[in-house]
């Protein structure tokens, strides 16, 4: 394998106003610096990322390894999505405390709630390891050989590096594999929820407003970092104090317009922008349709039930928006991909791959990649699809099957290593204690009804009748007893009987397959960025999003979805009244709310024509693990809260295009609004440091 140094030290180009791209914030000196300018920002690179001072990178942290918050006070008072802190609210929600329907806000730090399991975690540092990964790797060796080096590099690497005592480090890999960065983090695990919004403001317009605009949703919720009494992480303990940040974000009351600088700084989760296009063609024609029917069988089920019931709308609430938001995500990725003909225009680059290959005399080392992907995707789709279904039936939708899942891979442990019981039966007894903490046999027996058929497997209601994996004092007796007793009780269980022959099948044939297919493609893509960076060595590339840290930057704009229509970039209140269906669940609206609108009583936080803004639009490149970025202005300034994008723009994980691609952000004057006239929580605004940076 050939190294591959970090693209802007060889790639020469005119700084122009191009946006899209997830940049490393370690590397932004130079080119990343002088576009950002030209697009309006004050900021320098340092400004942002600095080891030696405090900065920007500062006041991000990473929320619970799926989401991003920042930091908006100096005693660690966090802000982050609705969405993202959706199952803390869930969990101490109750039919007696409904702060899913009513909201929660603590008055006091006595009132803030512990949330088990729930970190935050801050990049302390970043630093260029490839040449130490990457030693003694070449391309004589096997995939597995390479592979095999590269990890026993990556864990030394990691375990020589110098950090403090209450520190970590990670690896990762970046251009596929052409590059390696190292992250020394910390972790603070004492995180407090202290505010969210009724989900009729936090999740309004729900599923049928979710990946569209405009948004009129106020999807946000508020957490405290605690940190020991040394300032540093520790476990919950009622002596801890609430965290002093390095830095924390300013908050904006001038709001934007059109044509102002964003940034979102944050920790996008998966793109894949260099797929070929028989990839592309694959994912969009193939791969999603299938996956797309399943969640909408599930879907149909689940929703009618938690409209009939608030039990199950409480128990159901998480479940159902994980399920939703990539079952419309993949509809408008199929849309976006269609409207933007991004198929044949990556044909047309592979034309002009091809063509630069031959130019550049590599040829005969390369031109084998692009009908060598054409060959492996044929091969590949149905095991793909495959695989994909079978997680979709057994580890998405049907807890019933997730439990079996689990119970299969405890009795494999201790058939391989009796000695293994304990850790297996505490392994097993976290996985009941977990879903059926929130589950419904009617609700889940219906989901698997109308999913497995899906799958291709006939179906027999009547295991949900006779299994005990559907009560949690049943489902812990399973597991009394030696290991031989443990196994014996769950083959004798109707579900695990049923389920069983279904989850051999993925193991021991459809898994195997995939990985075997799957890992001589990854190894193609590798080669592939190689190759298009020595050929094509003018072009931009940005590293892929692996959950890394990275900055994207753009400014406020509209967009035209559709022939003659086009959509102003920043929503209002108006809009949120205009939609309003008293007693719907997607669009009903509290009456304080409607109150304060009828008053136009907004305070400080209304626009210059007196207006509430609620959302805004940017050409920010933003994708899931983005949620809850912050939206940063030229200055350095918090002025939106990132967390969705525009339908067709949910493409831009494999295409970005700049004329379709929008993300959707939270106007922090809403968000204001909200905490001080709609909840009355004055205090926590005192906390943030308040700014006028436009006057």
């Amino acid at each position: 394998m050939r190294l591959i140094k970090l693209l802007c030290f060889f790639v020469l180009f005119q700084v122009s106003a191009q946006q899209g791209g997830m940049w490393i914030p370690s590397l932004l000196e130079g080119m990343n610096e002088e576009e950002m300018q030209s697009l309006g920002s004050k900021l320098t690179a340092k400004d942002i990322y600095d080891v030696n001072n405090s900065s920007l990178k500062d006041a991000i942290g990473h929320f619970n390894g799926g989401c991003t918050s920042e930091v908006i006070s100096d005693k660690g008072l966090v802000l982050t999505n609705h969405h993202c802190g959706f199952s803390q609210i869930q969990s101490h929600s109750s039919l007696e405390n409904d702060y899913i329907k009513n909201g929660f806000w603590a008055m006091s730090l006595d009132e803030e709630l512990p949330n088990e399991g729930l970190f935050i975690e801050f990049i302390v540092s970043i630093h260029d390891v490839t040449d130490t990964v990457l030693n003694g790797v070449n391309d004589a060796m096997t995939e597995k050989e390479k592979q095999s080096l590269i990890t026993r590099n990556s864990n030394a690497a990691m375990a020589s590096w110098s950090k403090e005592a209450w520190q970590d480090v990670k690896t990762k890999s970046f251009y596929e594999g052409n590059q390696y960065f190292l992250f020394v983090t910390e972790r603070f695990e004492d995180i407090r929820l202290v505010g969210a919004p009724p989900s009729s403001i936090g999740k309004f317009g729900s599923d049928t407003d979710n990946w569209v605009f405009p948004r009129h949703t106020g999807d946000f919720s508020m957490f405290r970092i605690y940190a020991d009494k040394n300032n540093r992480p520790a476990k919950y303990s009622k002596n801890n104090v609430p965290y002093k940040p390095k830095h924390y974000l300013p908050v904006s009351l001038d709001g934007v317009e059109e044509g102002d600088f964003t940034m979102v700084f944050g920790f996008p989760g998966r793109t894949n922008e260099y797929l070929p296009a028989v990839a592309i063609e694959h994912i969009t024609k193939e791969f999603n349709p299938t996956n797309i029917e399943i969640r909408e069988a599930a879907l149909k089920v689940i929703d009618a039930k938690m409209k009939a019931s608030d039990e199950v709308r409480i128990k159901y609430a998480s479940k159902q928006a994980r399920i939703a938001n990539a079952w419309k995500k993949w509809i408008g990725e199929n849309l976006g991909i269609q409207k933007s003909d991004a198929v044949a225009k990556r044909r047309e680059f592979e034309a002009t791959f091809k063509k630069a290959l031959k130019e550049n005399g590599l040829e005969a080392k390369y031109s084998h990649i692009l009908p060598e992907f054409d060959k492996l995707y044929k091969d590949f789709a149905d095991i793909n699809i495959k695989r994909r279904n079978f997680i979709e039936v057994f580890l998405v939708t049907s807890e019933l099957m997730q439990m079996t899942f689990r119970a299969y891979q405890v009795e494999q442990a201790l058939l391989a290593n009796p000695e293994s019981l304990e850790r297996a039966k505490t392994s097993l007894k976290g996985t009941f204690e977990g879903i059926l903490k929130n589950f419904d046999a009617e609700v889940d027996k219906g989901m698997y009804l109308n999913v497995m058929p899906l799958y291709g497997k006939p179906v027999d209601a009547s295991i949900y009748e006779k299994t005990a994996f559907t009560n949690l004092d049943s489902a812990l007796k399973l597991l009394d007893g030696d290991a031989e007793t443990v196994i014996k009780n769950l083959n004798n269980d109707a579900a695990y009987a049923y389920a069983k022959p279904i989850i051999e099948e993925f193991f021991n044939g459809i898994d195997p397959e995939f990985q075997q297919k799957n890992e001589v493609i990854s190894a193609l893509q590798t080669e592939y960025m190689t190759a298009l960076m020595k050929a094509l060595p003018n072009e931009r590339y940005f590293p892929d999003a692996n959950s890394t840290l990275r900055v994207t930057y753009g400014q406020v704009r509209g967009y035209s979805p559709r022939d003659a229509v086009y959509y102003e970039p920043v929503s209002h209140l108006k809009g949120v009244m205009e939609k309003y269906v008293p007693g719907d669940y997607e669009f009903d609206v509290p009456q304080k709310l409607i109150d304060l609108y009828e008053a136009k009583d907004y305070g400080q936080y209304a626009d210059k024509n007196g207006n509430m803004p609620v959302c805004f639009l940017g050409t920010n490149h933003t994708t899931g693990g983005n949620s809850g970025s912050p939206a940063i202005d030229a200055e350095g300034n918090l002025v939106g809260l990132n967390f969705d994008r525009v339908w067709e723009g949910t493409m831009s994980d494999m295409n970005y295009d700049p004329d379709i691609c929008r993300n959707i952000m939270v106007d922090l004057r809403y968000v204001l609004f909200i905490v001080d006239k709609y909840a009355g929580a004055k205090h926590l605004i005192d906390e943030m440091k308040l700014v006028h940076p436009k006057k």
